[in-house]
């Protein structure tokens, strides 16, 4: 079987998903592409939307929060918006692409190149079968106007507002988001310490700032340094190479800093550490819960992180305040109180799981191969 997985160079989750995906179709001997399907139209479309987006959220937050509210009030008076249009401008190519390159199952862990697809198959366009990825804890506007074979949701509690707002119960499967296997590893805390090369009896906050850098960030790892005395603060800035040097001049004479760029050992780093800072993002934010990881959730982008952060502290899985100086504050209590660590890490344990990405391909499998056979018959 072959699986392509269409993503999209807006924020580092939507990539993350598609990889994991991928990697579980491999483990199963099967084909797994993962495509920027904007690039299909040329890179330079894809570094357009990409950068533009990060830019918008990175420096103007507040008027993604606004454009976010005005897409939710717009999915509710229209089935079809100005996303589905835009994203039907991608049809041409992606039909032309996917009669060079024929797969069994399209997957799409991003809203666009589902609208996309849904645009061509009302158009009458050839189509393998379609499965849709939520990678947020809320049915993000525009996702109803959407129509794909399966929706994958990342928990049951959000069945019923993807209902009401109109996708049909039998299409959903409450899998969850899909994580690296890595995420799963049965190893302690004390061997992802000596790969790392960390102090076994140090405590160790980590500070993940994404691909897209997080809100005050740089203010973060100040206000711990100043804060705590022994602790160790590992600080990652994942692709955003402007806060890293800031960092890495800022703190260079503080010796329990230690500053990194991306890095592809995040499932080590995540098992290795006693408290994560991280932004509400929904990929982390589960690549923590799976992995079993007391979470401080910092300032959300407004929009589908601020319902993250409202999901996960509801459920006991995190903890947040509304002020960086609060956040902080949460963070050392977490640190010294190992009651409430194991708490939050058993609620972790109850409401997330780590094998939607397998189950993602087992239903590819499935739902294509029951495909095949009425096909035959």
């Amino acid at each position: 079987m072959k699986a392509l997985i269409l993503s999209c160079n807006t924020g580092g989750g939507h990539n993350s998903a598609a990889k994991a995906i991928a990697e579980a179709f491999h483990a199963r001997g099967d084909e797994a592409y993962v495509l920027d399907y904007l690039c299909l139209a040329g890179k330079s479309v894809s570094k357009l939307v990409g950068n533009g987006y990060v830019q918008i959220v990175r420096k103007t937050p507040l008027l993604f929060g606004l454009v976010y509210k005005l897409g939710t009030v717009v999915s509710r008076i229209t089935r079809k918006s100005p996303v589905y249009y835009i994203n039907g401008h991608m049809a041409k190519y992606l039909n032309n692409y996917l009669k060079e390159h024929p797969a069994d199952v399209l997957i799409m862990p991003h809203l666009y190149p589902a609208e996309t697809a849904t645009y061509m198959k009302r158009k009458g366009m050839k189509l393998p079968v379609t499965i849709a990825v939520m990678t947020d804890y809320t049915c993000i506007p525009f996702w109803e106007e959407t129509d794909c074979d399966y929706y994958i949701l990342p928990h049951e509690a959000l069945r019923k507002s993807c209902i009401k707002r109109g996708i049909p119960d039998e299409k959903i499967q409450t899998f969850g988001i899909p994580v690296a296997k890595s995420c799963r590893l049965n190893i302690s805390k004390e061997e992802a310490r000596k790969k790392l090369g960390l102090d076994l009896n140090q405590k160790y906050f980590l500070a993940a700032g994404g691909s897209m850098g997080a809100g005050n960030f740089i203010d973060l790892i100040q206000k711990l340094v100043s804060n705590t005395n022994t602790e160790q603060i590992l600080a990652v800035c994942g692709n955003n190479r402007k806060i890293e040097q800031k960092l890495k001049k800022k703190f260079k004479k503080e010796a329990r800093v230690l500053v990194l760029g991306f890095t592809d050992q995040m499932p080590f780093y995540l098992r290795a550490c006693d408290v994560l800072f991280t932004k509400p993002g929904g990929l982390t934010s589960t690549e923590a819960a799976v992995i079993g990881v007391p979470i401080i959730h910092t300032a959300p982008i407004p929009g589908c992180e601020t319902v993250n952060r409202r999901f996960f502290m509801r459920a006991g899985m995190s903890w947040s305040a509304l002020t960086l100086k609060g956040q902080v504050s949460q963070g050392i209590r977490l640190m010294n109180d190992p009651k409430a660590q194991k708490k939050m890490i058993a609620c972790q344990a109850k409401q997330i799981h780590g094998d939607a990405a397998e189950q993602v391909a087992a239903l590819s499998l499935s739902t294509v191969s029951s495909k095949d056979s009425r096909c035959h018959k």
